[in-house]
């Protein structure tokens, strides 16, 4: 229909009231203050939460961690007795979700227990697996066992640790069955309740992925009586010896009274445990070396651990020794060394008046004596002298707790 000029003014007066009456309202909206909303929302306090449910039961703790994050937050289950935090997730009655890591090298036995735990729960595992190429590539260039010559990490981050960290990127929150006392010196400060200082999580950067560690403040001897009395599925490599479980060839049983972790990438503990003979060299900027100082001496004036001078250790390795001697062979800016002092201390003083002395002797300033007369190889490196003899031997443990390091002297030393 052909519009005349009067309707055609009209109509263009029409439309134009609506734009006017948006931008009014736009003009209003924009004088109206804008509250920020991050202002007003109040991330917790982890640091706090933690000390505040430090006594409470893991049952509290994963009620807790499923009531925060809903279906952001998984448990991280490795086929080990961490199958307690599944049990524990089960008793909440809340929803949870399981994941796994798949590193394509685990036993026999801990698949069939990730079907027993998913048919005895009904439930999905959600498994991770690394990436073919990488592993392919790892395999054809060093063979299927490299890491017993050069180390677990590579293995373990191309088939552990990018899996694990792909899938906590989906994720705002985990749950693992860490513990303090799984070994000791290394994890005694395991929070219930973190920031994870590690990873990340789905919104990414530092702070963006919570960690929740509900069995952090019970023994293994309580877990396992947990498992027991809820007749839950459990690893039948238990039964063989083995405690801590991960991949096969990286697995093996302990011996009673070992701790548990110990049967975890057994042939390099002693290297991740002690400083090498040439760690005590820093690398200038212009390339060259200098020596590593210490800000102190370990077992000083005051000590009950005696101190060995170049002439004393002299005459030891020549076999002129009225009593038993054990001496540990030390560097001072080593952090081992440095972190076992107390207890070698609490030993010293333990074994005072007895038919051995505890003694130490500072060997990085003497190493081509102490490496060929009394197998130096590490620091720190510990060494039982017998009497009126040349023999020397080596303390073969890194547990350096004052009650190993006493059994190991009365089996050598006798009472």
């Amino acid at each position: 229909m052909q519009l005349t000029q009067g309707h055609a003014f009209t109509a263009r007066r029409a439309a134009a009231q609506p734009a006017a009456r948006r931008a009014a309202v736009r003009t209003n909206v924009a004088r109206v203050p804008q509250v920020n909303a991050a202002a007003v929302v109040t991330k917790p306090n982890w640091e706090a939460l933690a000390s505040e449910m430090q006594l409470s039961s893991p049952l509290v703790i994963m009620d807790h961690a499923l009531k925060t994050f809903g279906s952001d937050i998984a448990i991280a289950f490795s086929g080990a007795e961490d199958v307690a935090l599944i049990e524990y997730a089960h008793l909440t009655g809340r929803p949870y979700r399981v994941f796994s890591l798949d590193t394509g090298r685990l036993n026999p036995e801990t698949y069939r227990l990730f079907d027993a735990v998913e048919k005895r729960y009904k439930i999905r595992i959600e498994y991770t697996f690394p990436e073919a190429q990488e592993v392919m590539d790892l395999v054809r260039a060093k063979g299927l066992f490299s890491f017993y010559e050069d180390g677990h990490n590579e293995c373990c981050r191309i088939r552990k640790v990018k899996p694990l960290r792909k899938q906590l990127k989906t994720l705002r929150a985990w749950i693992t069955g860490q513990r303090k006392d799984q070994s000791p010196g290394t994890r005694t400060e395991v929070p219930v309740v973190q920031v994870d200082p590690v990873f990340e999580g789905v919104e990414g950067g530092p702070g963006s992925l919570i960690k929740y560690n509900p069995l952090s403040n019970i023994t293994s001897a309580e877990v396992w009586n947990f498992l027991r009395v809820m007749d839950v599925p459990v690893n039948s490599l238990h039964s063989c010896g083995y405690i801590s479980i991960g991949c096969e060839p990286c697995t093996r049983p302990v011996l009673p009274n070992q701790a548990e972790r110990e049967g975890r990438w057994w042939w390099e503990d002693a290297a991740a445990k002690e400083c090498g003979l040439h760690s005590g060299n820093i690398k200038k900027a212009d390339g060259t070396t200098e020596a590593r100082k210490a800000e102190r001496d370990l077992w000083a004036e005051g000590s009950a651990v005696a101190t060995l001078s170049k002439d004393d250790v002299r005459a030891l390795a020549e076999g002129k020794r009225a009593k038993g001697t054990l001496a540990v062979l030390y560097a001072p800016w080593c952090p081992f060394c440095q972190a076992m002092e107390p207890a070698y201390e609490a030993l010293a003083s333990q074994l005072a008046g007895s038919n051995v002395t505890v003694a130490k002797y500072q060997a990085d300033i003497d190493r081509e004596f102490c490496n060929d007369n009394l197998q130096l190889k590490t620091f720190p490196t510990i060494v039982y002298l017998p009497p009126d003899s040349k023999q020397v031997i080596k303390y073969p443990s890194e547990r350096r707790d004052v009650d190993t390091l006493v059994m190991w002297v009365k089996t050598v030393a006798g009472k």
